[in-house]
């Protein structure tokens, strides 16, 4: 004989009404870091007034006696007059600039490549490379 004895189903909890359970968001819960390549991206982008779609972005770490840090080499293109002239804006501003990524000094910011077609669909290429120095 058991010294108690219950009659409950042991397994009433897997059945019961599913609106009682409160699930929160996986997305909200786990949001994806952003990475120092995502933040000049978004600073690039933003130089460009919104406009320009990723090409390709290259990220090489270095370093030397006293500095280390990353070089990233970024490909935009820009189509349409609209956004060509946001291109044109990234070109002209991208040197003087002064970015503001956590953790980061741009030591140098410069275009190295512009390709720029005329014509009926106006399509403009710009290769931009950042040297970034780890603060600290």
């Amino acid at each position: 004989m058991m010294l108690t004895e219950s009659h409950r189903d042991p397994f009433a909890h897997a059945f019961a009404d599913l609106d009682d359970i409160e699930v929160k968001s996986l997305a909200a819960a786990f949001r994806p870091r952003r990475t120092t390549a995502d933040r000049v991206r978004a600073a690039l982008k933003a130089l460009a007034q919104g406009h320009g779609t990723l090409i390709t972005h290259d990220e090489k770490a270095w370093a030397s006696i006293t500095f280390s840090g990353t070089r990233h080499e970024v490909v935009l293109e820009f189509c349409g007059p609209e956004a060509v002239a946001g291109g044109e804006e990234l070109i002209e501003r991208l040197p003087d600039h002064e970015f503001a990524l956590p953790g980061q000094l741009v030591a140098d910011a410069t275009i190295t490549k512009v390709d720029h077609r005329f014509g009926a669909m106006e399509r403009l290429e710009v290769t931009a490379v950042l040297l970034l120095l780890e603060e600290g």
